[in-house]
């Protein structure tokens, strides 16, 4: 299969061996939306209703520029259409360091994201089954949460692929169904002030796209994942922006018609915004139930996604030495299993923590520094892009190509670093502290790699 006409001058990746591939276009797609929408869409509009409508034309700016991100991987998974895409990519243009930092930041949002969104389930269940505040239940639930996808992982990409199909279907049909429905029962005077956080409108754009950067991490899935999707030239592509638009047609849709249905006054005080949206609608108390059983659908088939993704990318990091050797480990089903193993039992040490300690805990801390460290591996893949294109000679490039290529590239690259400026000064600082933390285990691995390379 031909590469496009920008990226041919690069052969697909020759070290990584050839696995069966058990994602087909549905099942790729499904990964890219069941990994961006998770628990978030069901606490959103509650999170943003603050700075009034402005934050409708922030999801706007976020979801162009996940689209951008979407095209990026798609040019990209042409070039090395292998597993452990957003390592790759940077890997390739500037070597195994720029790499393996990719690899850590990505692997190191993976995990903490995984904890956040087991917890996250707990407030859902507890409408379903009252917990009544027993810290014990509460953690088993969310270790509960975090296992049973496990399991489906281990028993391979097959049954990833099925559950998450299954759980993107579960988790569209009811949010459709308020995105779409509830649009006839807005009520425009519900909407409040277009800026209500008394700070100028662009102050408020970049506010409120702060808090709705985690929405769209997971635009990268396919590319991650891309050692096992089917014609990955093609599918790749084509599942990150159909998955991405779908996302994000979801998103917009559901926002609107909630800050529709919902009085401003008391969305900002919601905890559940789309049953209240619901019980505006069909009147009584009944929606809450649906919502929460939708969020759970909901959250654990992302959790499904995002375990595969965290086991993916070491995967192909240890493949060439960058991350510790049992990472390249494949089990039966096709999946790094010691990966798998990995993500789960650090995951549940956070969960742990997060029941045993107090609110300012470290588990909270390294939650707000997930989309710093998910954005570096974006901002690197642009970077990629943009050196691969600058490094093309006229006989390989159709100028038309190279434009439209350029463009994609250089607004990806602007985008993901407007994303890490937007998570705040303190998310920076420690996403960087903990990024700096993995170089000790490059130097170790590298060091010990080096030897035996000169022996041999």
């Amino acid at each position: 299969m031909t590469a496009p006409s920008t990226t041919e001058s690069a052969e697909p990746e020759a070290r990584s061996a050839p696995r069966r591939r058990t994602f087909g276009p549905a099942a790729a797609t499904a990964l890219v939306m069941g990994n961006i929408i998770g628990g978030g869409i069901f606490v959103l509009p509650a999170t943003v209703a603050p700075y009034g409508g402005v934050s409708l034309v922030a999801f706007v700016v976020l979801s162009v520029g996940a689209v951008l991100l979407a095209l990026l991987f798609g040019k990209l998974a042409r070039r090395s259409p292998v597993t452990g895409g957003l390592y790759v990519y940077p890997r390739d243009a500037f070597g195994p360091f720029a790499g393996f930092l990719s690899a850590w930041s990505y692997w190191t949002m993976c995990w903490v994201s995984i904890a956040a969104l087991a917890v996250a389930v707990v407030g859902y269940v507890d409408v379903l089954i009252p917990l009544h505040g027993n810290h014990t239940l509460e953690a088993l639930v969310a270790l509960a949460a975090l296992w049973l996808p496990a399991a489906a992982n281990f028993a391979g990409t097959r049954w990833v692929g099925a559950v998450q199909v299954v759980s993107t279907i579960l988790k569209f049909v009811p949010l459709l169904l308020v995105a779409t429905i509830g649009l006839f029962f807005i009520d425009t005077d519900n909407y409040g002030p277009f800026n209500a956080s008394g700070q100028s409108v662009s102050g408020a754009l970049a506010a409120s796209a702060a808090l709705l950067l985690y929405s769209f991490l997971g635009v990268e899935s396919a590319a991650v994942s891309a050692g096992e999707v089917r014609d990955p030239e093609r599918n790749v592509g084509r599942a990150s922006v159909l998955g991405t638009l779908g996302s994000a047609l979801v998103y917009i849709l559901g926002i609107v018609a909630v800050f529709g249905l919902v009085p401003h006054d008391k969305l900002v005080d919601s905890g559940a915004p789309f049953a209240d949206a619901v019980n505006s609608i069909a009147g009584g108390t009944w929606g809450g139930t649906a919502i929460a059983l939708v969020a759970v659908a909901s959250i654990t088939g992302c959790l499904n996604g995002w375990i595969l993704m965290a086991a993916q990318m070491p995967y192909a990091a240890a493949r060439d030495g960058l991350f510790p050797a049992p990472f390249a480990r494949v089990g039966k089903g096709g999946v790094p299993a010691f990966g798998v193993w990995t993500v789960a039992v650090l995951g549940t040490l956070l969960i742990a923590l997060n029941y045993t300690a107090g609110p300012d805990t470290t588990f909270r801390v390294l939650v707000l520094i997930t989309t710093f460290t998910g954005c570096v591996p974006y901002l690197l893949s642009a970077a990629a892009q943009l050196y691969w294109l600058a490094k093309g000679t006229r006989e390989r490039i159709r100028p038309a190509g190279l434009a439209r290529d350029l463009i994609v590239a250089a607004l990806s690259f602007a985008f993901s670093f407007w994303l890490i400026a937007g998570a705040g000064y303190a998310a920076v600082y420690q996403g960087v502290l903990f990024l700096f933390a993995g170089i000790p285990v490059y130097v170790w691995l590298r060091g010990r790699q080096e030897p035996a390379d000169a022996s041999a």
